[in-house]
């Protein structure tokens, strides 16, 4: 792979079909270490799909994947591209952190212990450890007087800001967020998007898909649009949002967001 210096993730011809429908077309992309790439595009576009397949929740037909310049994901076998063992993707993972749009909390369980799980049984961290690592990433997304309250108890924004602070607790190298604020009412939007400014402003390598336009602005270092599974356009967003406009596709699917 050759790639520029500082390249973290770096995805190569990545191609995923359900059926005969495309979901992902010959991407090819690649993420410097601090940087943040928005992905906007219409519904059934493939960039949630993209984002799947980065962390191995989708297996890719085509493509190969590599983090800090190794492939990962997946092995060959007799010329073949299988899946890596669970316990490399599980590693793979624990440096790839990802908050989805629906949470994914446990409910059974208290927001302290939601937050331990992942350094517990997978970093196997003590859980005198687990528990310092969970109330540092609570004190960072504001919530920690919420770590013995169960997530039903939560609003829809405190809900996504403990589901972040659980993949901080992983001590990743590069986060991906999957319309973070896509399940939320609008007043609860702001609080989810300034924990994820914050991350931005100290350097925390990003891959945020979204549909508001004004923090694509505000905290992508470049923005990528998508249709039909393939990457259409690709600017930071000063040029994104003036000579990518004159592309009648882009300008109609933001007006109509808008």
């Amino acid at each position: 792979m050759k790639t520029g210096e500082n390249v973290i993730l770096h995805l190569e011809n990545i191609t995923k079909k359900f059926g005969k429908v495309t979901a992902i077309d010959q991407v090819t992309l690649s993420v410097k270490a601090g940087e943040r790439i928005v992905i906007i595009g219409p519904s059934g576009s493939g960039k949630s799909t993209l984002l799947r397949a980065v962390n191995i929740l989708e297996e890719i037909d085509h493509g190969r994947i590599f983090f800090k310049g190794d492939p990962v994901g997946y092995t060959a076998i007799k010329g073949k591209q299988i899946l890596d063992s669970p316990k490399n993707i599980s590693r793979l993972r624990s440096k790839i952190g990802m908050v989805f749009q629906n949470f994914n909390l446990f409910p059974h369980m208290t927001v302290l212990a939601n937050i331990m799980e992942g350094p517990v049984t997978v970093l196997k961290k003590t859980k005198n450890e687990a528990e310092k690592t969970a109330r540092d990433m609570l004190k960072k997304v504001d919530l920690s007087d919420k770590w013995q309250v169960y997530p039903a108890t939560l609003s829809g924004g405190q809900k996504q800001r403990v589901a972040i602070a659980r993949a901080l607790a992983m001590n990743p190298e590069i986060m991906l967020f999957d319309e973070p604020t896509s399940a939320l009412d609008p007043e609860l939007v702001g609080e989810v998007f300034n924990t994820i400014l914050s991350l931005a402003k100290e350097g925390m390598t990003m891959i945020i898909v979204t549909h508001h336009m004004g923090f694509a602005r505000e905290v992508a270092d470049r923005v990528v649009f998508m249709e039909k599974g393939a990457m259409v356009a690709e600017a930071p967003p000063e040029k994104f949002f003036s000579a990518c406009m004159e592309n009648k596709r882009i300008a109609d699917f933001i007006q109509n967001i808008l």
